[in-house]
């Protein structure tokens, strides 16, 4: 596949830049202080300022406060990191149109439906009555199970699993080793024994949605699982069956979320989090990493819990004197107690 490459001009014109006349080719993207004179690079925080003047990339995506500091090429944009990621996404690898193909070694039901220009990888299977519509990439050795509808031009990786009754939106991408439909941890206890629960709903994944590597997403007990638009999964997430998420949500790796619980809108939650189940987080909620969520939250907020990071000798030390928290709380007060009955009435 040839290598992407722009002129300035073209870049300015796609980017949404101030107009500049160049025909310098730039082929790639790199850091102010790494990139060359075929790359573009960018400047979002001021830590990084003093990079800028001595930087040899062939251009550099500035504000106009800094447009004077660029020695080579300033591209002059509103917001430096929203243009960065829009670069990218002209210079990813992606497959040619005219490579579109089902390789002769996939498996695909005479049941399925393909759209065109659809491409599938080597030793993927698709199962009988799934749709697969145009532009999707399949990678080697994903399977994706019966009754799955795949949406306009999503890319699932190699080694993606799909179940049964999984559908998604169009531009979605889901990562390696992604596992969505599996069942959810459903069982009952009869005298001892764990009586399987099986799991009769399926998952539905809204438009652009994005998927991390060995992420999870559980089908439901019996209504699906939900994931909305726009909504973004770090690697190594666990959702579980019947969550829902809402639009536009950003969830980081190694979070875990119990059954049922509802996720709002715009919410962004950091990594390391557990969150139990059906609970209800409110649109907009902000949750900073390795936070324990026990209870619902119904208007938006900044929320954290957990301790932070202190040297191991002085650690020890306050995880002792944590153990007679409660202790300590009831001596305060009875000591409060003591001193307001014996300063009553007296004069100040």
């Amino acid at each position: 596949m040839a290598k992407p490459r722009f002129t300035v001009s073209e870049l300015a014109t796609l980017l949404g830049a101030e107009s500049v006349a160049s025909d310098h080719l730039i082929e790639g993207i790199g850091t102010l202080q790494s990139a060359s004179s075929v790359e573009l690079a960018f400047l979002h925080s001021g830590r990084y300022q003093q990079q800028l003047a001595a930087s040899q990339a062939g251009a550099v995506l500035v504000r106009s406060e800094h447009r004077d500091e660029v020695a080579t090429i300033a591209l002059v944009v509103a917001d430096p990191y929203i243009a960065y990621a829009q670069a990218t996404a002209l210079f990813r690898d992606q497959p040619a149109a005219d490579r579109a193909m089902v390789s002769p070694l996939a498996c695909v039901s005479e049941s399925a439906v393909l759209g065109e220009n659809v491409t599938i990888g080597p030793h993927a299977v698709i199962g009988d009555q799934s749709v697969i519509a145009a532009g999707v990439i399949i990678g080697a050795n994903t399977v994706i199970g019966d009754d799955c509808v795949i949406g306009e031009n999503t890319h699932l990786a190699a080694n993606v699993t799909l179940y049964n009754q999984v559908s998604m939106g169009s531009g979605c991408v889901i990562h390696s080793g992604a596992v969505i439909g599996a069942d959810g941890f459903g069982f009952a206890n009869k005298q001892g024994e764990w009586l399987k629960i099986y799991q009769l709903g399926g998952v539905q994944l809204g438009n652009r949605v994005e998927v991390g590597a060995n992420t999870t997403i559980d089908r439901g007990a019996l209504d699906d699982t939900v994931v909305g638009n726009g909504v973004i999964l770090d690697n190594q997430i666990q959702v579980a069956h019947n969550v829902k998420i809402g639009d536009n949500t950003a969830i980081a790796a190694c979070t875990a979320i119990a059954g049922s619980t509802q996720i709002g809108k715009n919410c962004t939650i950091a990594g390391a989090c557990a969150i139990a189940g059906h609970l209800t987080i409110a649109d907009g909620t902000h949750v900073t990493g390795m936070t324990m969520i026990s209870k619902s939250i119904l208007r938006a907020g900044a929320f954290s819990s957990g301790t932070v990071m202190e040297p191991h000798q002085q650690w020890k030390r306050n995880a002792v004197r944590f153990r007679h928290l409660d202790e300590l709380s009831r001596r305060v007060k009875s000591l409060e107690q003591f001193v307001k009955q014996h300063t009553e009435g007296q004069p100040e």
